[in-house]
């Protein structure tokens, strides 16, 4: 059996310019483990959304290095990208939910890409969008919901089949501050007990104080500053969640997030 890697992501000198314009994103070297929750922030024109189209595969740098999942990214063929995106869940700012599908078909799209059983989709999607308070919407095509309902919708497709990686950009931006707390704490939920990495870019400096374990990365001008080293040499990654069978492995997040832990669940 081959050895996990010890880190997620790994960008080593990684810079990003878009044709001949100067670099967006420059000399980002950093690491990124499993099982940690990381907030990207900083101003408007900073880098966060190019930053994160690196992330989840949408872009490729100009040059430097890029590991996900122990393999370089900058080499690998373009056929074999599908099988790791897979791995990822994202939430764009502008949602991209699939318009002719109804709320409930958006959500349960990732389950059925990997052939998940018909029943074991109905009934984690239907917990799902209970979660996020979409029960009665969940027949509803996108171009009938509102913006708040759209994100929601969002969110539940990118955690739904529990990814590796959850890449969130500004994922509370268009909800109400309750609904955003609580959309915060199915993300530590899905870190906390799945043991998902977390990445989210928000401007929203409140909610970085909701995730006490949680690391900064500030960018600045396409740069990334960490004074304090926290981000470069970081605490200890958490272990691996051991994997479970039986009924335990098909509880959806939702579940995860409204039981309470009991003694001998997975960490």
């Amino acid at each position: 059996m081959s050895q996990q890697p010890t880190e997620i992501v790994k960008f080593d000198n990684v810079g990003l310019r878009y044709g001949t314009d100067p670099e967006v994103l420059s000399d980002l070297s950093f690491t990124l483990y499993p099982g940690s929750f990381y907030f990207v922030t900083g101003a408007s024109g900073a880098g966060k959304t190019s930053l994160l189209r690196l992330l989840y595969l949408a872009q490729r740098p100009s040059r430097g290095a890029i590991r996900m999942f122990g393999r370089d990214m900058i080499t690998l063929p373009r056929e074999r990208l599908p099988d790791f995106r897979r791995r990822l869940g994202v939430v764009f700012q502008d949602f991209r939910l699939v318009e002719h599908l109804s709320a409930f078909d958006n959500v349960a799209l990732p389950l059925r890409l990997v052939g998940s059983e018909e029943s074991r989709v109905v009934r984690a999607v239907t917990e799902m969008l209970d979660w996020v308070g979409l029960s009665h919407r969940a027949h509803a095509l996108p171009a009938t919901l509102s913006g708040g309902e759209q994100q929601r919708v969002a969110i539940a497709r990118a955690v739904i089949a529990r990814p590796r990686l959850l890449i969130a950009d500004e994922p509370t931006g268009n909800v109400d501050p309750d609904m955003a707390l609580k959309l915060l704490r199915l993300f530590e939920a899905l870190n906390n007990r799945v043991g998902t990495t977390v990445i989210v870019a928000t401007h929203d400096v409140h909610l970085l104080r909701k995730v006490p374990d949680s690391l900064i990365m500030r960018l600045h001008k396409g740069a990334l500053s960490d004074p304090t080293g926290a981000l470069r040499y970081p605490p200890r990654p958490a272990p691996e969640p051991a994997k479970a069978g039986g009924d335990r492995a098909d509880r959806s997040v939702a579940q995860d997030v409204a039981q309470p832990r009991r003694a001998g669940d997975a960490a």
